[in-house]
């Protein structure tokens, strides 16, 4: 029962029950708990921020208000959660900016429809052109 799981070889590859697995060694697997550890840190947080924030708005009842805060905290928890994952996995600027350019060029040629949505949808919430609750029809489909 002890041998269940050790570190051999000089890079310190981890083996459960004698069999190498590929890929995890040490440094690998304390990247590995710490990029756990700040996910759920990250998550908790902006739940307790949109928990706050709801109870703070819903005594002004105002639902615009209520809309652009909990935005705001899902924006921030997804850029917490960004950088506190690739500081942990990215230690060597220079590979990460490279790694970006070449991933979001991949992505924006692969979802030119989806980058046209989300640039849509920005132009919707900040172009004032619609308000929360307003009905919107398109093609004869209403959608609330």
């Amino acid at each position: 029962m002890d041998n269940m799981i050790r570190l051999v070889g000089p890079e310190r590859a981890v083996e459960f029950l004698g069999i190498r697995l590929v890929g995890l060694n040490a440094t690998n697997g304390t990247k590995l708990l710490f990029t756990l550890v700040i996910i759920v840190a990250v998550l908790s947080l902006g739940a307790l921020l949109r928990r706050l924030s709801r109870r703070v708005l819903r005594k002004r009842d105002d639902r615009r208000a209520e809309f652009w805060v909990g935005q705001g905290i899902n924006v921030a928890t997804t850029v917490l959660l960004i950088l506190g994952v690739f500081s942990v996995w990215f230690d060597d600027p220079a590979r990460l900016t490279t790694a970006l350019g070449l991933v979001m060029a991949g992505l924006a040629f692969a979802l030119q429809k989806v980058v046209t949505a989300v640039a849509g949808y920005f132009v919707i919430l900040r172009g004032r052109t619609f308000n929360v609750g307003d009905r919107i029809v398109m093609g004869g489909v209403a959608a609330m």
